[in-house]
């Protein structure tokens, strides 16, 4: 019994002179950042990260097997400029005909007659206009094209 209560004596007091031990480097330590200041509420990274994508390489946040409707135009256009919208680039999954108002979900988007929105091809910005909501069909605009998108059964 002696020995285990001198082995845990023992035990303990060399743990306490190694916690000693370390006291002069702290406060060596202490004593280097006393010298330097430090701005308050500043806060330095120490390797900043950075990601570059090749133009022709695929966008890693698109689903996989996914891939865009148009390719880059190389005509130099730019926005709201070039040859006329594929009906292949809207897909029109629902149509609500309720007395007065009509409703359609464009390309994910709830929109209804009337309402303007934006359609991106490639690296080009359309802006298309809603113009008439029918039963399994709708009726969209452009300058002088008008684009009839028929509702997608499945």
């Amino acid at each position: 019994m002696k020995k285990i209560t001198t082995l845990v004596s023992m035990s303990i007091l060399i743990a306490f002179g190694a916690m000693g031990a370390g006291k002069p480097a702290d406060k060596a330590a202490t004593e280097k950042r006393e010298d330097k200041p430090a701005e308050p509420g500043k806060i330095e990274t120490k390797n900043k990260s950075s990601f570059a994508m090749d133009v022709e390489a695929r966008n890693p946040f698109w689903p996989i097997g996914w891939k865009p409707t148009a390719k880059l135009s190389s005509g130099g256009a730019g926005a709201d400029q070039g040859g006329d919208i594929p009906v292949s680039a809207f897909v029109v999954s629902t149509i609500t005909l309720d007395q007065g108002t009509h409703f359609a979900i464009i390309n994910g988007k709830a929109m209804q007659e009337g309402q303007q929105f934006g359609l991106q091809l490639g690296t080009q910005m359309y802006q298309v206009l809603l113009k008439k909501i029918e039963d399994g069909r709708v009726i969209l605009s452009r300058h002088d094209q008008e684009i009839v998108v028929p509702l997608r059964r499945k």
